[in-house]
């Protein structure tokens, strides 16, 4: 009989490919593992952490329209390392939720829920629903039905999803404007000190832009590097980069929040930023953490044409003392300050006004697939 030869001596001439892989074992929260592989990565994970698509091809071939993942609510707390809900945030018929309370001591048998109240039979044969109207037929909406059929399951209905969306649109119109120091302020919104406005949407989404004082200080940007959708943005850290012939401007986001959305027009279109900044030329949509306490520290209403005033005093002074002289004029703001003063200098600007500074001066240091910006 012969033997096979042993295997043990031999060495490999093949190297094993070393894979990065965040799995569920692994002791990793949802911003360091964004901040480890990048937000494209994270939103083409299995729910558990393992990836189905590798990560040089997601950067190659990033998807036309990724899906935006959510935390699973037991990593949200802190009980688990690390896994992307699988069934939109419907808890109550999540067989991974049912597990995790039956683990922490919650009598659940597999399969089900607890066992209903004695009580809850001789309710339901007494008691009846005396209508069961569709939440959108009560607000008068066309195109919906009449009554429910999905037991007020919202979060299973294609109505409430449509509704949803055409209300997100719905919600942000074009707004009136007042002027200060030949400024245009949007009426209603709050304002960062870094020259970022904040829109509040029904939503309770977050719409942030470049406000009209930057878009004429800077001119028209020949390029936007927005955040990913997926990605956590902190109040007063950078949030958007702007560039224009070979220098960049870092602006910070005004609130602290995930990313659901970036305008796609003005990535490929930089000039609606200039010509419109207010309405279609916005940046990107949050879901704010904090906005109660994080608004405190942004302008408002009277506070917003004080400061604008400060704003453009700081400007003349940057500009000198000829340029001072006619604030008294009443002339309107230039539409490019900084085409028309380059010498006033492109760092200064930023310095002064968006409150940020660069690292390394040149351009191709923000790579393309920093985490977190694209």
């Amino acid at each position: 009989m012969k033997k096979e030869p042993s295997r043990r001596g031999k060495k490999s001439s093949e190297k094993p490919v070393e894979q990065r892989r965040i799995s569920i074992d692994q002791p990793f929260d949802y911003e360091e593992v964004v901040k480890l592989t990048g937000a494209e990565y994270v939103r083409n994970l299995h729910h558990d952490g393992v990836v189905f698509v590798h990560y040089d091809e997601l950067r190659a071939n990033p998807p036309v329209a990724p899906i935006t993942r959510q935390e699973c609510i037991w990593m949200k707390a802190r009980i688990i390392n690390f896994r992307l809900c699988d069934n939109r945030c419907d808890c109550d018929h999540c067989e991974f939720d049912l597990n995790m309370r039956r683990a922490m001591g919650e009598e659940v048998r597999v399969g089900r829920r607890a066992t209903r109240p004695h009580w809850t039979p001789r309710i339901e044969e007494t008691f009846e629903p005396a209508s069961r109207p569709c939440i959108y037929a009560l607000l008068g909406e066309a195109g919906v039905p009449q009554v429910c059929k999905e037991n007020y399951e919202c979060f299973h209905c294609a109505v409430y999803e449509r509704q949803s969306a055409k209300a997100k649109h719905e919600s942000f119109v074009e707004p009136t404007y007042s002027r200060v120091s030949g400024y245009k302020l949007a009426d209603d919104y709050y304002y960062h000190l870094g020259h970022l406005w904040v829109h509040m949407e029904q939503s309770g989404h977050v719409r942030v832009g470049l406000d009209d004082f930057a878009a004429k200080v800077f001119g028209q940007a020949k390029e936007l590097r927005l955040p990913f959708v997926g990605a956590s943005l902190k109040q007063g850290e950078v949030g958007a980069v702007m560039l224009r012939n070979g220098n960049q401007a870092s602006m910070q986001s005004p609130l602290s929040g995930k990313v659901v959305a970036v305008n796609s027009k003005a990535l490929e279109n930089p000039a609606l930023c200039h010509q419109d900044s207010y309405y279609s030329g916005w940046l990107f949509l949050l879901e704010p953490y904090y906005a109660k306490n994080e608004l405190k520290a942004l302008y408002f209403g009277q506070e917003t044409s004080r400061w604008m005033e400060r704003e453009n005093r700081l400007l003349l002074e940057c500009l000198g003392p000829e340029y001072e002289r006619l604030a008294a004029t009443g002339g309107e703001p230039t539409e490019d300050l900084f085409g028309s003063f380059p010498e006033v200098g492109w760092d200064l600007l930023v310095r002064t006004f968006l409150r940020t500074q660069v690292k390394r001066k040149h351009v191709a240091s923000l790579e393309p697939d920093t985490p977190g910006v694209k």
